[in-house]
């Protein structure tokens, strides 16, 4: 089998207003992110997602669609997709980063070679280590305080155990926010923050005094991108448990975390790392050291999303039990770009026992939302 084309779009999808985010990276309204197609001499296609955002990534929509479109499409043309080495070495080789453009590519080659050998491709990655309905926490922004409160009381009504709260803002008004979510939420569900690397060591250790009464079980990313030493300083002065995200894009990040034993926990997701065998690989060299890992969010769409399910599904050491990740994107969304949406009752997400990533993309709709 060889590709014989991949075709871009690049999509403009709004958030509910209810859902839209607000943390330490700034505010999220609308989704601009591509969406691709990769096509083959076989009749088999495959769909991808870059679910790009420039504060995050230091990617966006044009810079993915030029990259795509320039570089790495006319190198793979010919390749055979179902090679995911090989299509991840030609990648890799002509550009550094550009993890969430790597990722879409190499997704919908996993959805190819799953589509070929009739499987889901969880079980391309050694089988189910564990159900297909994965149980997720809340991911709240950094509210005022009458909309924390409201959307708390609205998250433990629709079944939510665990919420996490965004801080890494003004010191003040995250604690304010942290304590009321508590208060609402009662003491016997999971609280978590995530600062998105917006505090300092000695802030978030400060603020994190201040929070002791909170019972915050987890605490992500509390010191900026890059700094291992500060993100290990917070670990030994802290009680929670310390989430590696923002800092950790590749396995050399995850290899660094681990060095400085700087984190509890990694956060891992495919378009972070530029595809789901590097999400894998970071979880297994987790593992042999000790290291449970979970799975972040960037608010994908259904497409990236489903990639996200199968690495959680099909990777042992992916401890969603106990530290339960973020794969709601698609329901933050107005709009669905598939045909067959994942299944999204409260916390609880699905994905579909079916080839490949699962899904269908619905191309009209994606067209339609076309930035082009």
């Amino acid at each position: 089998m060889k590709i014989t084309a991949i075709k871009t779009y690049p999509v403009r999808i709004p958030l509910k207003p209810e859902r839209r985010m607000i943390s330490a990276l700034g505010k999220h309204d609308v989704s601009q992110y591509l969406v691709l197609r990769v096509e083959t001499d076989a009749g088999i296609e495959g769909a991808g997602e870059a679910t790009v955002i420039s504060r995050w990534s230091g990617e966006t929509v044009w810079g993915a669609q030029a990259i795509v479109d320039r570089i790495f499409t006319p190198l793979l043309l010919g390749h055979d997709p179902c090679d995911i080495e090989n299509v991840n070495l030609i990648m890799d080789r002509i550009a550094q980063g550009n993890w969430f453009a790597k990722s879409a590519i190499e997704m919908a080659c996993w959805d190819i070679k799953g589509k070929e050998a009739g499987q889901p491709v969880y079980e391309l990655l050694g089988g189910a280590a564990r159900s297909r309905s994965i149980k997720c926490r809340f991911s709240m922004g950094a509210y005022a305080l009458e909309r924390a409160e409201r959307r708390t009381k609205e998250l433990v009504a629709s079944g939510f155990s665990t919420i996490k709260v965004k801080v890494g803002t003004n010191p003040d008004e995250d604690v304010a926010r942290v304590k009321l979510v508590r208060e609402t939420m009662g003491p016997d569900l999971e609280l978590t923050i995530d600062a998105n690397a917006g505090w300092d060591a000695t802030t978030a250790i400060a603020a994190m005094e201040r929070m002791a009464d909170c019972n915050v079980v987890l605490f992500e990313q509390p010191t900026p991108r890059g700094d291992f030493a500060a993100l290990a300083e917070v670990r030994r002065a802290i009680q929670p448990e310390i989430m590696a995200d923002d800092i950790c894009f590749d396995l050399e990040d995850a290899k660094e975390c681990i060095r400085n034993e700087a984190c509890d926990v990694i956060n891992v997701y495919p378009g972070k790392n530029g595809g789901i065998s590097k999400t894998v690989a970071i979880v297994k060299y987790a593992e042999q050291h000790g290291i449970p890992c979970s799975i972040g969010s960037n608010l994908e769409l259904d497409i990236a999303s489903a990639a996200m399910c199968h690495s959680v599904v099909g990777c042992p050491n992916m401890n969603i039990e106990q530290y339960p990740g973020d794969i709601l994107g698609p329901e933050y969304h107005e709009i669905s770009v598939v045909k067959n949406p994942l299944q999204i009752e409260g916390p609880v997400i699905t994905i579909p026992d079916l080839p490949g990533l699962g899904i269908e993309v619905d191309w009209g709709i994606v067209e339609v939302n076309s930035n082009t």
